[in-house]
């Protein structure tokens, strides 16, 4: 019994927890890290008023939520008993992620497959909205087993991210810097844009320019835009960095980067539409890999993460809880694009 009490007290310092989230959460814990089995007592609603001074009500409202989740029982005059020793069986997950692009739906339908059909899960998106994301978090905490979650970067983000018990997180997509140490399987941006750039250099120049199309303040990570700027420095290369693509705009013998798999359609569309040939008359280079970029137009050119290895690696963490800390390598996939 006191083991129990006292992963219900190790939550306390969880910041916004209630107290029917913080005893949810702690029995959770306790059944997850096999403090106690099926078929053991749990405490009863007088033992944790007297230990941990909680309403009665608050008591009561938190074993009658464990038992519609079939995670605890109510054995009439008994007590609370625990219904599984399978937590997994009964293991519920939160993924929070940026919206469902190719790319992330490969993860998600990875992730999924690697979880079994024993795991619950809920999916949300913030689509880089702190707002959006911080409603989220703040709804979710104290209910899932497991927070899978694609962090929007910086410092109030990381002080978001403490309301969450952090050996119940995993970072996925974008590293986040912080001072927990946060589990995660992520990819990176910086060097490895460098090095796909400087890998396509020489075909790059055999055009006038190279235009890469970035939203400031949006979700396409800085790294890569600081990268183009120091490849197009180190590398001699004359390029423009513009902000979206005008449809019809497209020109003879300019090399045109973009993350966005809408402004790619767009330009593809305009190249059939100008009678350019692609590779001769006009390049492309594309971020985040998936099948039609490997078969439209005899093949895009990309550099990207392999998604489907990021979810397959989150689901592990989720089932086993090994400590992992693991960035995802960026290939680069040259096509006929260029």
């Amino acid at each position: 019994m006191k083991e129990i009490i006292s992963q219900i007290k190790s939550l306390e310092s969880v910041n916004s927890l209630s107290k029917h989230e913080q005893l949810v959460q702690g029995i959770i814990n306790a059944i997850d890290e096999k403090v106690v089995v099926k078929g053991d007592l749990l405490p009863s609603v007088n033992t944790i008023i007297g230990e941990l001074g909680f309403a009665r009500e608050t008591i009561a409202k938190a074993y009658k939520d464990l038992v519609h989740r079939g995670i605890i029982e109510s054995k009439n005059r008994l007590g609370y008993f625990v219904a599984t020793n399978d937590v997994h069986q009964e293991l519920k997950v939160a993924l929070i992620i940026y919206a469902f692009d190719i790319f992330q739906e490969t993860f998600y339908e990875n992730f999924r497959r690697g979880l079994g059909a024993n795991v619950h899960l809920d999916i949300f998106f913030h689509h880089n909205n702190f707002d959006t994301l911080e409603h989220t978090i703040q709804t979710v905490k104290g209910k899932y087993g497991m927070y899978v979650i694609a962090p929007i970067p910086g410092v109030k983000t990381a002080d978001l991210l403490k309301v969450l018990p952090s050996n119940r997180v995993l970072l996925v997509d974008r590293h986040l810097d912080t001072d927990e140490d946060y589990n995660y399987v992520v990819q990176e941006f910086g060097d490895s844009s460098y090095q796909a750039f400087a890998k396509l250099a020489d075909k790059i120049k055999k055009y006038n320019e190279i235009v890469f199309f970035f939203k400031p303040s949006s979700a396409e990570p800085n790294e890569i835009l600081n990268s183009f700027k120091r490849f197009m420095e180190d590398y001699s290369i004359k390029g423009v960095i513009k902000q979206e693509y005008e449809p019809g705009s497209l020109e003879k013998g300019k090399v045109y980067f973009t993350i966005h798999n809408l402004e790619l359609w767009e330009m593809l569309k305009d190249t059939k539409l100008k009678g350019f040939k692609i590779g001769q008359d006009i390049g492309f280079i594309s971020h985040n890999d998936d099948i039609v970029k490997e078969i439209i137009f005899d093949g895009v050119t990309t550099f990207s993460t392999d998604f489907a290895k990021m979810g397959k690696r989150a689901a592990e963490f989720v089932l086993n809880r090994e400590k992992t800390q693991e960035v995802i390598p960026t290939v680069l996939i040259e096509r006929n694009s260029l």
